[in-house]
């Protein structure tokens, strides 16, 4: 930990004391938890708010966020694409059962739909053109 020197005030001597550092760091996380916790408390979705739930929350987020960055990257790179769409998006939630399940009411701008086609409208492929169609015998090593 680095040390910084301050200056006393109102009588308290001057020393050196820890330099802060964040929640996010402390929990080793990405996602802003002193955010998190200030937006709960003012949400007021609770009376109180403990310590450990915007890290927790912050963890969930950061985990969600991080599945669908892979997945997304996955379909961009099967499209050839070097660049993450919102197509791409939508791509990896829909086929993915778990996150299709969570975000099944979620409606992504400019994701379109999944590739679907009905089996009813596809051209029907009949047993009977293959026995319609004559199968060449081998010939014959007689002469006539």
């Amino acid at each position: 930990m680095d040390l910084v020197k301050s200056k006393g005030a109102a009588g308290r001597k001057g020393g050196f004391r820890n330099k802060p550092v964040s929640k996010s760091i402390r929990a080793g996380l990405q996602f802003p938890v002193g955010r998190i916790a200030r937006f709960l408390k003012k949400g007021r979705y609770a009376e109180r708010i403990g310590m450990s739930a915007p890290i927790y929350i912050a963890a969930v987020l950061e985990y969600l966020a991080a599945e669908v960055l892979e997945l997304a990257g996955n379909a961009a790179r099967d499209n050839k694409k070097a660049r993450i769409i919102p197509r791409h998006i939508l791509l990896a939630i829909r086929n993915d059962t778990e996150l299709g399940s969570l975000l099944s009411g979620v409606t992504i701008p400019y994701g379109g739909v999944l590739p679907n086609i009905n089996p009813v409208l596809l051209p029907k492929k009949t047993a009977s053109k293959a026995e319609d169609t004559p199968t060449k015998s081998p010939k014959s090593s007689t002469k006539v």
